[in-house]
């Protein structure tokens, strides 16, 4: 009887949950028939695959290396440790000068334990607004809700770019350096999920010193950009840096927080014989991470971001971003030459933020068109919306395809695919009007939408699958 409880056990997902197994090998599917356009998502390697599905999800291990509260975590601490030393080491960073935990559970996660560790309640954050390209969790709020935890707990007053002129879309450093004077955030942070310039660290650092604010930087977005080299470097200019790991670092889905640590740099106006003050992030980080918001870390995603991190260090990395700046770069070309507009009129990283309010469609409808098409894209605001339901953007990111083998050519051909969606939604949108109910019943009924289809799965599978192989995913589905 227990020799057979234990053969249970060992049963395939197949052979398990069929069900389950099922579904799986439709998501493959769909991964690999269709183009992922998503700019916070991408295909991770077969390596990080095998260490997310490894044993190490079956320990057990709250409390840090060498200081657990379980037993049996000897291999645990040195997966670990070897997490941190790849993530300061993929980051260029000193040890002497710069800590990281690598247990937080997603970057949301990660975001809010710096606020826990190095914040009291009510204290005030500034952070880029949730419609000029921010993240919820910079303090995002609504004249009517406080939407985001971070603006429940903590004070927030976001800061904007420009909404009209020729600065539209870039962010406004005038208005954010004169309302920070008045203000007096605790905590200045930059980055965003949908921004496609650069950030101006260094005039970000002189308005934090200015009015006594820790600078912290979410570069969850460029954090594979960062590792590359590919972009300016925060941790020339930041006290704190936080990111996913699995956008355009193509990890799992987790978080890191980065920390400076030692001796903090003499103020402009010290007094002779002031004693050296001394950064105090780690400890407090560590216990807002544990016990303060997580328990047990997960250990299988730890061993897979280190993974990733082993990869992000090496040459093929690096000419991997690149490649997927120049890909960027050639979708909004051609987007452009379409008559379409791009706020900030193209990118400097990953991503493309898409306004289609000059051609008279939301993105919510742009969304459904491509969706029915096999191309997945977001609804994304964009500077001057007023409702994130109905937004007038579409966010386009060129991670996963890039991952896919695709080069410029290629995504000049997505951006055809992209304007024939566009046409037909808007040929859609004459007789469905503007309800969206009733748009996407159109949708299920067009001809062209088929057409589209079919030839956006023939073009993507022409193309390899970034993990693990398309054909087999196929053959596996029809078997």
């Amino acid at each position: 009887m227990a020799a057979d409880l234990v053969q249970r056990t060992r049963r395939s997902l197949a052979e398990a949950d069929p069900e389950l197994d099922n579904l799986i090998k439709q998501e493959a599917v769909r991964q690999y028939k269709g183009l992922e356009l998503i700019a916070s998502e991408n295909f991770t390697t077969r390596a990080v695959l095998e260490v997310n599905g490894s044993c190490l999800t079956n320990k057990y291990s709250e409390g840090y290396p060498g200081a657990r509260y379980y037993g049996g975590n000897e291999i645990i601490d040195q997966v670990e440790n070897l997490c941190i030393a790849r993530a300061l080491a993929t980051f260029r960073l000193d040890p002497e000068k710069w800590g990281v935990n690598v247990q937080p559970y997603s970057g949301s996660g990660a975001n809010f334990a710096v606020f826990t560790a190095l914040l009291n309640p009510h204290d005030r954050i500034m952070g880029l607004d949730l419609p000029s390209g921010g993240h919820l969790t910079h303090g995002f709020y609504t004249a009517k809700k406080k939407v985001s935890a971070t603006s429940i707990f903590f004070e927030s007053l976001p800061y904007q770019v420009h909404q009209s002129g020729e600065k539209a879309g870039w962010i406004d450093m005038d208005r954010l350096e004169e309302n920070a004077r008045l203000f007096k955030p605790k905590i200045l942070i930059a980055g965003g999920s949908a921004y496609p310039r650069e950030w101006d660290y260094e005039r970000f650092r002189r308005i934090a010193d200015e009015n006594d604010s820790i600078m912290h930087m979410d570069m969850a977005h460029i954090s594979g950009l960062v590792a590359a080299g590919e972009c300016n470097n925060p941790f020339d200019y930041c006290d704190i840096v936080t990111t996913t790991t699995h956008k355009t670092l193509r990890g799992p889905r987790a978080g890191l927080i980065f920390y400076r640590k030692g001796p903090k740099p003499a103020r402009a106006n010290a007094k002779e014989g002031e004693p050296v003050q001394m950064y105090d992030y780690e400890q407090r980080i560590k216990e807002a991470v544990f016990p303060g918001l997580q328990g047990g870390p997960h250990d299988h995603t730890i061993a897979g971001v280190a993974t990733a991190l082993l990869d992000a260090a090496t040459p093929e990395f690096k000419a991997y971003i690149q490649q997927v700046k120049k890909n960027a770069a050639a979708m909004a070309s051609k987007l452009q030459s379409f008559g379409y507009k791009l706020v900030t009129d193209g990118t400097e990283n990953h991503l493309n933020l898409w306004d289609l309010r000059p051609v008279g469609l939301t993105g919510s409808k742009a969304e459904k068109v491509l969706d029915y098409s096999h191309i997945t894209v977001n609804k994304n605001s964009v500077h001057g919306d007023k409702s994130a339901v109905t937004p007038g953007g579409v966010r386009l990111g060129a991670s996963a395809l890039t991952s896919r083998g695709f080069v410029e050519a290629d995504f000049e051909k997505v951006a055809e695919f992209l304007h024939r969606g566009i046409e037909i939604a808007l040929d859609i949108q004459k007789t469905s009007g503007k309800m969206l109910k009733d748009f996407v019943a159109a949708l299920e009924k067009s001809e062209d939408v088929r057409t589209l289809r079919a030839d956006v799965e023939k073009f993507a599978v022409s193309h390899e699958m970034c993990g693990f192989e398309g054909p087999a995913a196929l053959s596996a589905l029809s078997a």
